[in-house]
């Protein structure tokens, strides 16, 4: 009973690893093409099942970020005039670029 697991389902990318947006939502395409031929056995479907789901909710967190990114690229005051406000992409650097803003004007 020699059963070939495709090449797809034998190279799984882990989504832990960091893997553009791109590369999971292909990951992702493929683990569904794979399941939906329902030719592999339930450990191998389950497997697969569960790595597609942390690559779905690891884009959806992605896609979040991004529309949060661009609201705020978009956003406008009570005048329709564009807001300028700083974003931070990490935890710690929103706060330092508030702390410069006490300072006054750089010139």
């Amino acid at each position: 009973m020699n059963r070939r697991t495709p090449p797809s389902a034998a190279s799984p990318t882990s989504p832990a690893e960091s893997t553009s947006f791109e590369s999971a939502i292909k990951r992702l395409t493929e683990i569904v093409h794979t399941l939906e031929r329902g030719d592999l056995p339930l450990e191998e479907s389950l497997r697969l099942f569960e790595e597609g789901v942390k690559l779905s909710r690891a884009s959806q967190e992605r896609l979040d970020a991004a529309e949060k990114r661009v609201e705020q690229l978009l956003a406008v005051d009570e005048q329709g005039r564009p807001r300028t406000e700083p974003f931070a992409t990490s935890a710690g650097e929103l706060d330092e670029e508030e702390d410069d803003d006490d300072a006054g004007p750089p010139f």
